[in-house]
């Protein structure tokens, strides 16, 4: 908040900000306090600890804080904010390619849905399957042959990142999205060639080694 802005200034200046960076949505993930438009289009900010509108105080911490990044605080760019909706944008393309709850995994490998249940989460639990929590189990399609069974040249690529506790989001991702490591190569699909199949496996080791060492 500069000297002679009001508090209702830096609330409209930090809105028209987070909004044309398209970061509005992602305060809330970050634990910071809230941003909506009353029915008159002012923007609104609510404490996420209290459930109360924001004090003047309040405006000005969180205006220090939003631009705190790099050297020029004018300038900056709230880098945590920017990583959440990358993240969040990953999601939901993820989302939106194909993957299966119990049900239509239990139809493509003619199984009963408690077999398959049992299944997916004893195979998880070994970390022989991807399997992402949401608001359902989700087992990305990607991994699995046309009989429902993990592919044979992604097993050993799925238990390397799995075992060393790879995140299964972030699994999902660098296995179905162009990877440097890779020359720009799709991880699963590379893996299916067999003069490119031991290179994923090897970056897969290194991408293992190092989710390790940061866990």
């Amino acid at each position: 908040m500069t000297g002679d802005e009001c508090p209702a200034e830096t609330s409209e200046r930090l809105a028209a900000w987070l909004e044309r960076l398209g970061l509005a949505d992602q305060l809330g993930a970050a634990g910071l306090p809230t941003l909506h438009r009353d029915d008159a289009g002012h923007a609104r900010w609510t404490d996420p600890r209290t459930g109360e509108p924001l004090g003047a105080d309040q405006l000005a911490d969180l205006d220090r804080l939003l631009h705190a990044e790099g050297d020029e605080p004018e300038h900056a760019v709230p880098v945590p904010l920017v990583q959440l909706a990358q993240q969040a944008r990953v999601r939901a393309e993820l989302v939106a390619s194909p993957w299966h709850d119990y049900a239509s995994l239990a139809a493509l490998r003619g199984a009963t849905l408690e077999a398959t249940r049992f299944d997916v989460h004893k195979a998880a639990g070994d970390h022989r399957l991807l399997v992402v929590s949401r608001e359902q189990a989700m087992v990305p399609a990607f991994q699995l042959d046309a009989a429902g069974r993990v592919r044979d040249e992604l097993a050993a690529v799925l238990t390397t990142l799995l075992e060393a506790g790879t995140d299964p989001w972030r699994a999902w991702a660098w296995l179905t999205r162009p990877a440097a490591l890779l020359g720009g190569l799709v991880p699963e699909q590379a893996a299916a060639d067999p003069e490119t199949t031991d290179l994923v496996r090897h970056v897969a080791v290194r991408l293992a080694e190092r989710a390790t060492a940061t866990g």
